[in-house]
């Protein structure tokens, strides 16, 4: 069934968000649902569908790359309702680098998120690749007084080649016990660069994360 808030359904906000974004050639949403393939095409969006056995959204993404030409994909998550355009821009420009295979987003994190499981950090070295991701609060804050902490952005991209390796290798351990399929990347020794951004996002995962957006949402309109 799909989700509506702000008197829309949620996807809705998040593709017509993305649609927005300069940073992006082509809007194809993924599903394996009847239901949101029908709300795509009564509202023009390019949909295909995908198995439903398929296990994480990154599967999702590579079964499309099988679909379209193209040699970087991005993965925008359906709960993304407050993407903005400047999140996508400097996900895309980690791609000037032509080293960069895997980019992701970070943000700096509130304080409410630092012991939130639902907000996943990420600790990064000094040339910005990510060094792990977790829903703990990460680094753990010993006795050093200030530490900064960061908040993961869910949005992807993936050069082509990175993407078709990723079904490819085991679910590691990691990935299972967090929870977190781009631990697999990194367990795999493939790097994930991580660019900052001053934007935030709610992705909608509870009720709380559900009102919180709404208000915004409504806020705007």
């Amino acid at each position: 069934m799909l989700r509506t808030i702000a008197g829309k359904p949620l996807l809705g906000w998040v593709a017509e968000a993305a649609q927005r974004c300069s940073a992006l050639d082509e809007l194809i949403v993924a599903t394996d649902s009847d239901e949101i393939a029908d709300y795509c095409r009564s509202q023009g969006f390019r949909c295909e569908m995908t198995s439903i056995d398929l296990p994480s959204g990154t599967d999702r993404v590579h079964a499309v790359s099988q679909l379209v030409d193209g040699d970087i994909f991005v993965n925008i998550q359906g709960d993304e309702p407050l993407l903005h355009p400047a999140q996508l821009e400097a996900l895309a420009a980690l791609f000037d680098n032509p080293a960069v295979q895997v980019g992701t987003l970070k943000t700096p994190c509130a304080a409410h998120d630092i012991a939130n499981p639902n907000a996943v950090k990420v600790v990064t070295a000094a040339d910005g690749q990510a060094l792990y991701f977790s829903r703990a609060a990460i680094p753990h804050n010993r006795d050093s007084g200030a530490v900064s902490y960061w908040k993961h952005l869910g949005f992807y991209a993936y050069r082509r080649a990175a993407l078709e390796r990723f079904p490819l290798l085991p679910q590691s351990s990691l990935e299972a016990a967090e929870r977190l399929e781009q631990l697999r990347f990194l367990e795999a020794g493939m790097a994930i660069h991580v660019a900052a951004t001053e934007h935030d996002s709610i992705g909608v995962d509870t009720e709380a994360d559900l009102l919180a957006v709404e208000k915004i949402l409504r806020a705007r309109t």
